[in-house]
């Protein structure tokens, strides 16, 4: 079934009686050609490219719970392609332009919010450090524009611009950033994968690969055995834990990233803000509700809970910037579990056994990354080699001294 505002209206006028499930509930058959495990943003669009792209039908996608219940659901929801590094900013515009063109793609409302994100500026070092940035954008496709302080006032008139420690002395926007709404970017992949014949196969855990003489043969589950030609990992957080399923320890640490929502406001932040001294991020979404977040919890955890230092430290950070958050009441928390990376930029490769491929270490960048990342991850598995945007990211970097460190941070996954 195709949605149009006609669709809509003839089912409003028949009771909604007609709508069909958004996708199937199939029982996983003995062998795929190819087999994706994590039923996540990264995994089902994957499944979906594999399917569009490159011809492939007889794929299925696991998911150890339910489609959304993971990180895709778990994050404060901005796309943007403000990076600097060539092995980061070709990628993340190529993500930024697939999102522009998404909903037209795989039919479906995923709420994409083109409103721009600001970086504040609030040092003439930052301004510095940002206009190389800008450049660097640019120089890539992307937008980039950088802003005085009284531009940014006239913008966002209520944030603090003469604090003692933090003054604001401008910005670097990105209009064409923004956000949109993580759940409908989970169903529009699930969808679009399953209305090309793709198996999206729920409530089935990998326990296990069955691995002989080198090469990967298909994955041992709580549903039973399921072979298949090529075998995928895009599990986020549980990255680790999954690929030592495997035999293979990964340079990837699990934090906890915390994100939060107030109760629903009036319209009173027309873009994204990034606080330049702090680190501290918000948006509003379409409910109202001012959607924020800021560091890890700093400690290796597989929950997707936090602590309540977090809290105090995200709380202080907005309330510098935003003196109006006082006012503000909370109305929930939530945690996602981050696959920290040795130098805070992605995998995209194949391993060392023969039929397994690995997607991880997205740290901060995950959901932004969904459409580049199945994207690539599937020309990854149909042709064996890696798309142009992401041949910076394999396993051997670290041994070749070819880090992308876009915040100069060294080896410590919790600084990225």
């Amino acid at each position: 079934m195709r949605y149009s505002g006609f669709r809509v209206l003839q089912q409003a006028l028949t009771g909604h009686k007609g709508w069909q499930p958004a996708w199937r509930d199939p029982a996983p058959k003995p062998r795929y050609d190819i087999v994706i495990i994590g039923g996540g943003g990264h995994g089902l669009a994957t499944a979906y490219y594999l399917a569009r792209q490159f011809g492939q039908a007889n794929i299925a996608v696991l998911e150890k719970g339910w489609i959304g219940g993971g990180n895709v659901g778990r994050n404060t929801t901005i796309i943007r392609s403000n990076y600097m590094l060539d092995g980061n900013e070709p990628f993340y515009e190529f993500s930024l332009k697939l999102w522009e063109g998404l909903e037209q793609d795989f039919n479906y409302n995923a709420m994409v919010s083109q409103r721009g994100i600001l970086n504040l500026i609030h040092s003439d070092a930052q301004r510095d450090a940002f206009t190389r940035r800008g450049n660097a954008m640019i120089l890539n496709g992307a937008d980039a524009e950088l802003l005085t302080a009284e531009q940014v006032r006239r913008e966002y008139p209520f944030l603090n611009f003469d604090n003692a420690r933090f003054p604001i002395k401008g910005g670097l926007a990105q209009r064409r950033g923004g956000t949109v709404r993580h759940d409908a970017v989970a169903w529009g992949y699930a969808r679009g994968a399953d209305s090309r014949g793709v198996d999206i196969i729920q409530n089935c855990e990998v326990t296990g690969f069955r691995i002989e003489n080198g090469t990967c043969l298909g994955v041992e589950t709580s549903r039973g055995f399921i072979g298949a030609g090529k075998v995928g990992v895009a599990v986020a957080g549980n990255s680790s834990r999954m690929m030592a399923k495997a035999g293979m320890r990964l340079p990837i640490e699990s934090h906890v990233l915390q994100a939060f929502v107030t109760e629903g406001l009036k319209p009173v932040l027309p873009g994204v803000i990034t606080f330049g001294a702090g680190h501290f991020y918000c948006s509003q979404s379409d409910k109202g509700g001012l959607v924020f977040g800021g560091d890890l919890d700093g400690y290796n955890s597989y929950a997707q809970r936090g602590n309540l230092p977090v809290v105090e430290d995200v709380a202080e950070g907005g309330m510098a910037l935003f003196p109006g958050l006082g006012r503000v009441r909370l109305l929930r928390m939530w945690g996602g579990i981050m696959d920290m990376s040795m130098d805070g930029s992605p995998i995209i490769d194949r391993t060392h056994i023969d039929g397994l491929y690995f997607n991880g270490g997205w740290c901060y960048g995950g959901f932004k990354a969904t459409p580049a990342s199945g994207w690539c991850f599937a020309h990854l598995l149909a042709t064996d080699t890696p798309h142009p945007t992401a041949t910076a990211y394999r396993f051997d970097r670290f041994k070749r001294g070819r880090m992308i460190d876009e915040k100069g941070m060294g080896a410590q996954p919790n600084l990225h």
